[in-house]
C-alpha cells in the first residue's frame, strides 16, 4: 500500500476504497443495500468529529460531492438533493469517460484571499528599517515597534520582504494560481476559483496542491471495474514509473494486477523503445532537411502547452507518438476487443488518452492502490509474472530527467551523435513557461530554436526535451 502525506489524499484514497469494495461486492444498485453508498460520508465524518468548514453536515455534503467526482462525474453542477444511487446509475450507464478530465468542488473552495505580504510577529522594528526606505510606494509604516504594510498603496513587488533581516514579511498566496503554470486558474464572482479548461494543460498541479482538495481528477476506476465484472478482456498498460511507487520485486506488479482482473499486463517501457527508435530517426530526417532543433512529444501537458500558449514552437514538436499510445497500438494489435487500461502517475495521461481510439482508460498510481486494497492484494505476496517482452534499459529510464533524450541520442547514427545538443527543463512550471516564451521569439529560418543555454547567436542541432 502506498503512504499518503496528507489527510486530503487520504480521505480520497478512502473513499475510492470503498467504492470499489461496494462494487466487487455487487451492494451499489443491490435493492437490498441501497443505502450503503450513503453511510459512506457519516462513516468517514462521524458525529464528535471536529468541522472543517461550518458544521460536520457541510463537511459531509463535500463527501458526497467528492464521492460524484470518484464514480467519474462533473460536480460543476452538483446537486444535493440528487440521491447518490442516481449517480451510481448513471455511472453504469456510462459508455466512456467524460470531458474534462478535472471537476471542481465549488463548497470545498477556501475562497482563498488575493496574494499580498505582510508582516509577522518576527518584525522587530528595527531601527534600519529597511523595509520602509526600499517600499516604492511608501507603503510602510512603524507603528508600535512594528512594521504596517497600507494595502491600498503595496504594490505587492515584494521589496519589503527581500530587505527584512528577519525575513519578518511574508507573502500568501493561493496554491492552486500559485502552482498552475499558464494562468488557466482564477477567482470567479463569489471569490472562489475556477478553471479555464481552454487555457489548461492538465499538469494536475492545482489538485495537488489545493491544502482544501477542491480540484479533483473524475477517477476512471468505477469503469474499469465494471468492465471487468463484466468478464471483458482489460488489458493493463502500465508506466514504469508506476512500478517504483511499490516496493516490490521484478514481477510482482504484474502478478498483482493480474490478480486484481486484469487479462494481460503491458510495461509501457516496450512503447518507450518504439518512441525513442522513431524519434531517433525523425530528428536525423529533419537535420537533413536542415531543421535546427526537434522537441519530443512523450509529455502531453507539454504539447499542450506548446499548442496553447507557445504556438511559435509547435513546429518543432516531433510527429512521433508517446510510449502510451504505441503500447495501446500492440495490445489492441494482439486483442483487437481488449480494453486498454494506461496507469501512469500524471493527470495528463489521462487527457492524451481521452484524445485517443487506441486508450480507452487511464488510471493513476492512486486509484490502481485503491483498487488492490479493495481486493485485499498485497504486492509484496503477489506471485510474479514475467514478461514476454523485455524492454531496454533506456526505455525504462523514459521517467527521469533527460531520460527520454538520452534514450534518442544513444540510437542515433555517429554523425548526429556527434552534434547533438540535448536541452532538458525538468518540469513544467511558470518559470519554464517564461523560459518557453522566450525561446518561442527565437527563430533560424522558418523553424524556431530553443536553448535553454544561449553561448552565441549561432545555434543548431538541438533537441529539448520535457
Amino acid at each position: 500500500m502506498l503512504n499518503t502525506n496528507n489527510n486530503a489524499a487520504a480521505l480520497k484514497r478512502e473513499i475510492l476504497v470503498r467504492i470499489a469494495k461496494l462494487q466487487f461486492s455487487g451492494k451499489l444498485l443491490n435493492s437490498e443495500t441501497v443505502d450503503e453508498i450513503e453511510k459512506i460520508p457519516e462513516e468517514l465524518i462521524p458525529d464528535g468529529s471536529t468541522p472543517i468548514r461550518a458544521n460536520l453536515e457541510e463537511d459531509r455534503d463535500i463527501v458526497r460531492t467528492r464521492i460524484v467526482a470518484r464514480l467519474g462525474h462533473s460536480v460543476e453542477d452538483y446537486d444535493p438533493k440528487k440521491p447518490l444511487r442516481d449517480w451510481v446509475k448513471e455511472a453504469y450507464e456510462r459508455e466512456k469517460p467524460t470531458w474534462p478530465m478535472l471537476t471542481m468542488i465549488q463548497s470545498a473552495c477556501h475562497a482563498c484571499v488575493k496574494p499580498h505580504f505582510f508582516p509577522t510577529d518576527a518584525c522587530q522594528g528595527c531601527f534600519a528599517r529597511p523595509c520602509k526606505i526600499n517600499c516604492p510606494k511608501k507603503a510602510i509604516e512603524i507603528v508600535n515597534h512594528r512594521a504596517t504594510i497600507d494595502a491600498t498603496k503595496c504594490i505587492n513587488c515584494g521589496l519589503c520582504a527581500q530587505n527584512c533581516p528577519y525575513h519578518a514579511i511574508i507573502k500568501t498566496v493561493i496554491p492552486c494560481e500559485e502552482a498552475c503554470p499558464v494562468g488557466a486558474i482564477s477567482k470567479g464572482a463569489d471569490g472562489r476559483e475556477t478553471i479555464n479548461y481552454d487555457k489548461c494543460i492538465f499538469c494536475g498541479k492545482c489538485m495537488s496542491n489545493c491544502p482544501f482538495s477542491a480540484m479533483m481528477d473524475k477517477s476512471q476506476l468505477f469503469d474499469v471495474i465494471k468492465h471487468i465484472m463484466n468478464g471483458k478482456k482489460v488489458v493493463a498498460l502500465y508506466a514504469p514509473a508506476i512500478g517504483a511507487q511499490f516496493r516490490s520485486k521484478p514481477g510482482q506488479l504484474e502478478g498483482a494486477l493480474l490478480s486484481a482482473g486484469f487479462s494481460r499486463v503491458w510495461e509501457v517501457a516496450i512503447g518507450a523503445d518504439i518512441t525513442a527508435d522513431r524519434e531517433a530517426k525523425e530528428y536525423a530526417e529533419r537535420m537533413e532537411r536542415g531543421d535546427k532543433m526537434m522537441t519530443t512529444s512523450c509529455c502531453p501537458a507539454y504539447v499542450r502547452a506548446v499548442n496553447i500558449h507557445v504556438p511559435e514552437l509547435a513546429a518543432c514538436i516531433s510527429e512521433t507518438k508517446s510510449p502510451m499510445i504505441y503500447t495501446a497500438e500492440l495490445a489492441k494489435k494482439t486483442d483487437p476487443e481488449c480494453v486498454t487500461v494506461f496507469i501512469g502517475p500524471c493527470l495528463a495521461k489521462r487527457r492524451e488518452g481521452f484524445d485517443s481510439d487506441l486508450v480507452d482508460y487511464v488510471l493513476s498510481v492512486e486509484e490502481v492502490n485503491a483498487l488492490f486494497i479493495a481486493k485485499g492484494i498485497e504486492i509484496a505476496k503477489a506471485e510474479s509474472k514475467s514478461s514476454k517482452y523485455i524492454p531496454t534499459v533506456s526505455g525504462r529510464n523514459f521517467a527521469k530527467t533527460g531520460g527520454v533524450a538520452e534514450s534518442v541520442r544513444i540510437r542515433l547514427p555517429e554523425e548526429y551523435k556527434a552534434i547533438l545538443k540535448p536541452v532538458v527543463i525538468d518540469g513544467l512550471s511558470k518559470a519554464g513557461m517564461k523560459q518557453l516564451a522566450q525561446y518561442g521569439k527565437i527563430n533560424v529560418g522558418a523553424v524556431p530554436v530553443v536553448s535553454q543555454v544561449l553561448r552565441s547567436s549561432q545555434i543548431q542541432n538541438l533537441a529539448m526535451v520535457f
